[in-house]
């Protein structure tokens, strides 16, 4: 029998700066810490959109397909640990969108360890 200690569960931790999981690490409408994604997804949100997918590992027009972006929030998520619900997902998107993908590109870039574009 191993005597092998778990120090960190798998989907825990490891991201490139230290965020609360659980919560997003900005607010909904905290566009002034990334000037340049927020002017891309207010002008043109399907470009940041199919941009954000395809960094995600997803096909680039997911973008740009009805309920693409819903699918995304919710992988995100369950990657990052955030609580919430798929139907808060496609209300915040319907509601919110060009915010809300603002944040999620965000928080993918936090997540990341990537600095501001």
């Amino acid at each position: 029998m191993s005597n092998a200690a778990v120090t960190c569960q798998p989907g825990t931790g490891g991201y490139g700066t230290n965020v609360d999981t659980g919560r997003w690490s900005t607010r909904l409408c905290s566009c002034c810490n990334d000037l340049s994604t927020c002017e891309v997804g207010c002008l043109c949100p399907c470009i940041l959109g199919c941009y954000m997918a395809n960094k995600y590992g997803e096909h680039c027009c997911l973008g740009c397909v009805p309920g693409g972006l819903t699918a995304l929030r919710t992988h995100m998520r369950h990657t990052y640990g955030i609580e919430g619900t798929i139907c808060n997902d496609a209300l915040m998107l319907f509601f919110c969108g060009p915010c809300e993908l603002c944040r999620m590109a965000r928080e993918m870039r936090i997540r990341n360890g990537e600095t501001s574009a």
